[in-house]
């Protein structure tokens, strides 16, 4: 029986790594461009998540034009502006949301809260990508919360499989335990702080600092992804990563920890 489950954990890796490789490469060109490519690409990646979010929960009949249009204004706000411009474009995104809802035929409580959270949930995340990139060194500091975040995912997954036995969340996402949990949180800091050695201007407290605050959200953020998958009765959000599901099942935890990790390094430097 281990060695099934070896078998099953090798072949598994190998198809995340293979699905990963271009994505990764995708990631780190649009990283390293900025400015305005770099903010054009968190808006086409707002709007697939936006449409795997809205066709989860379809029938509260969610706004798509408003969910564009919040996302397009946090996205626009981010790039010219500053946090508080953000702020400003969320708080606008509410009227615009309930005039777009009042115009379908059905929608109501229920659509202006998918809405809105899909907004808040991946458009201000996206927002602060945008704002992050624009920070001194922030390039170095978003692929940093990156690779500290998908590693500490792998870790997870591979101590969950190796050493895996309390169930973290049994009622949100029974595969996930504490023991996986650890190893993840361990692997998202010397991650962090491995990619740090590299970066003579970031002192190593400071890649701890900012690793831990990684290692702590990221999970949280999948736990969240999980959640409003069991609610809405879905495996995975979308196809875009093929059997590894959309953009959402493999950025959930990226939306918690690159706005964590903005206030981190805003606080830092």
């Amino acid at each position: 029986m281990d060695e099934v489950l070896d078998a099953e954990t090798r072949s598994d890796l190998r198809a995340r790594i293979i699905v990963a490789l271009p994505a990764v490469a995708v990631a780190l060109t649009l990283v390293l461009l900025g400015g305005g490519v770099f903010a054009a690409g968190m808006l086409v990646l707002g709007a697939i998540m936006l449409h795997e979010l809205f066709l989860m929960f379809s029938t509260a009949h969610p706004s798509r034009l408003g969910g564009l249009l919040g996302l397009l204004g946090l996205i626009v706000a981010a790039q010219l502006g500053d946090q508080g411009n953000v702020l400003m474009a969320m708080v606008a995104s509410f009227p615009v949301v309930f005039l777009l809802i009042l115009l379908q035929p059905k929608g109501g409580a229920p659509g202006i809260s998918v809405t809105m959270l899909g907004i808040a949930w991946i458009g201000v995340a996206l927002a602060h990508a945008v704002l992050l990139r624009r920070l001194p060194h922030g390039e170095a500091i978003l692929i940093d919360i990156l690779v500290g975040t998908f590693l500490g995912d792998t870790g997870a997954y591979l101590g969950g499989r190796a050493i895996g036995r309390t169930k973290l969340a049994p009622h949100v996402s029974p595969n996930k335990t504490l023991e996986g949990l650890g190893c993840g949180f361990v692997v998202a800091i010397i991650a962090v702080w491995c990619a740090g050695l590299y970066q003579d201007w970031m002192s190593g407290t400071d890649a701890l600092i900012l690793g831990a605050a990684v290692a702590i959200m990221a999970p949280i953020g999948d736990l969240f992804e999980s959640y409003l998958k069991r609610d809405a009765g879905t495996k995975d959000t979308g196809t875009l990563f093929g059997p590894h599901g959309g953009a959402l099942d493999r950025l959930d935890a990226v939306m918690f920890t690159v706005v964590t990790g903005y206030y981190v390094w805003l606080a830092l430097s």
